[in-house]
């Protein structure tokens, strides 16, 4: 094995590897889709209000899981202080241009389509405390609370991460963005402070949001996706829930290091068989713990065998929502957990993106399964069409939009943290005003 240390890219080098234009077809691809499913499910909340309002509640609770999961998990990166993701992890952190779309979606669903999706305002409550907890205005604050603080961590952390590349790099970039990155580069000081300032600063907002996630995820997955049934609950539901998306999470950051690789030809060397492997470790040890979850669940229900627990997966194991659900199992689980257990898997694209498109479908299907048996119960014919795709294409489109518009306007790989010489210092803190070295226990 060589002893030669790697070769540090320039600043220059990182940029001409990564500033590839996007094509503008993709741009237009991601319209078309989102105004297909815009018109849609406007004709849909005058045909089909029911069908329109519950897909894109399943659709909001897929895509705006997975790309806070997103946002978290780049935070993780600076808790651990990880190397091995810099050269991708940009690739992850413009999934946090969805949340403001995400956070308006929200606000949508819980004041013009509260009474096609949620229960509780037309069914009766099973008990007083969850009359109490189900309580409209105390639901709706918490959750807009609790996500706009999330999204609001989210683009904080992110911002800073863009600012210590756009602060010493060239003016370039989408012209929308322009404003921002000149208020970025404003009071921008020395590159060895601005690091040191930014782990600094970045090490809080990482520690909030990796505990706002868990906590608020929590609460969120109880109101928005358990709470579509009032008379069920579990306390292990909110921990399935959040490590699905972050799964997604994952999952998609699989697909996107292929297709950027791709695009960037490699991007001289930047991107290597390395990072397939490791994000094929963690989407074959994540699709094992969600795994775990999934059957620690249900055999807790399953061995207590109360009528209250046992119905809801009942429900969903007859006709017609059983095959949804076992489909849905065999792509997140069972496909991904035996085809990713080689290193073959991991770092041949083809197939390491075969099971991440299984996990992702899969995962659509479990948000879809989670809601349509509460609002419909037992049914002749899966509610499953025209009206669900049309949802899922706008949230397609949205998000793709709202993740090019990022890649456009800001640096696409992370250019200070490789190509600076004192970017290994973060693994000594310092104080970031007098650069001293800070004791252990700070």
């Amino acid at each position: 094995m060589s002893l030669n240390p790697p070769r540090v890219p320039s600043s220059s080098e990182v940029l001409a590897a990564s500033n590839k234009e996007i094509p503008k077809s993709f741009t237009t691809s991601m319209i078309v889709l989102f105004a297909i499913g815009v018109v849609v499910f406007v004709i849909g909340l005058f045909v089909a209000p029911d069908r329109v309002w519950r897909a894109w509640h399943a659709n909001w609770l897929f895509w705006a899981g997975l790309s806070q999961a997103g946002a978290v998990f780049v935070a993780v990166q600076r808790i651990t202080t990880a190397r091995w993701s810099r050269a991708v992890i940009r690739f992850m952190e413009g999934y946090v241009a969805f949340l403001p779309v995400a956070f308006i979606f929200l606000l949508l669903t819980l004041f013009a389509g509260k009474y096609y999706v949620f229960p509780w305002t037309h069914e009766a409550y099973p008990s007083v405390e969850k009359a109490e907890y189900y309580n409209a205005a105390f639901l709706s604050i918490r959750d807009i609370a609790i996500f706009g603080a999330m999204v609001a961590l989210a683009i904080w952390f992110v911002y800073l991460s863009v600012r210590l590349d756009v602060g010493r790099i060239p003016e370039a970039g989408a012209r929308w963005a322009a404003g921002i990155r000149a208020r970025m580069r404003n009071g921008f000081r020395d590159e060895r402070r601005e690091i040191h300032s930014t782990h600094s600063v970045q090490g809080k907002i990482a520690a909030a949001s990796i505990l706002l996630f868990g906590l608020g995820w929590s609460v969120l997955a109880w109101d928005l996706s358990m709470g579509l049934t009032l008379h069920f609950q579990s306390t292990l539901y909110s921990w399935w829930f959040f490590m699905g998306a972050w799964l997604c999470a994952l999952m998609l950051f699989a697909v996107l290091i292929h297709v950027w690789n791709s695009f960037l030809n490699g991007a001289d060397g930047l991107i290597q068989e390395s990072h397939y492997h490791d994000i094929g470790k963690l989407c074959f040890a994540f699709t094992a713990f969600w795994g775990y979850l999934t059957f620690g669940q249900y055999l807790v229900i399953w061995y207590g065998n109360m009528g209250d627990e046992t119905w809801f997966f009942h429900l969903r194991l007859i006709s017609p929502w059983k095959w949804v659900t076992v489909i849905s199992v065999i792509l997140i689980f069972v496909a991904p957990f035996f085809g990713l257990l080689s290193r073959a898997t991991k770092v041949r694209p083809f197939w390491l993106l075969l099971f991440a498109f299984c996990s992702l479908v899969g995962m659509w299907l479990m948000r879809y399964i989670e809601m349509y048996p509460s609002a419909y119960g037992v049914v002749p014919n899966l509610p499953l069409g025209f009206w669900e795709v049309g949802v899922t294409l706008l949230y397609i489109g949205a998000w793709g939009w709202c993740y090019n518009m990022f890649m456009n306007a800001f640096p696409r790989m992370r250019v200070t943290l490789q190509s600076s010489p004192y970017r290994d210092e973060i693994q000594v803190p310092v104080d970031p005003e007098t650069m001293e070295p800070l004791p252990a226990h700070e």
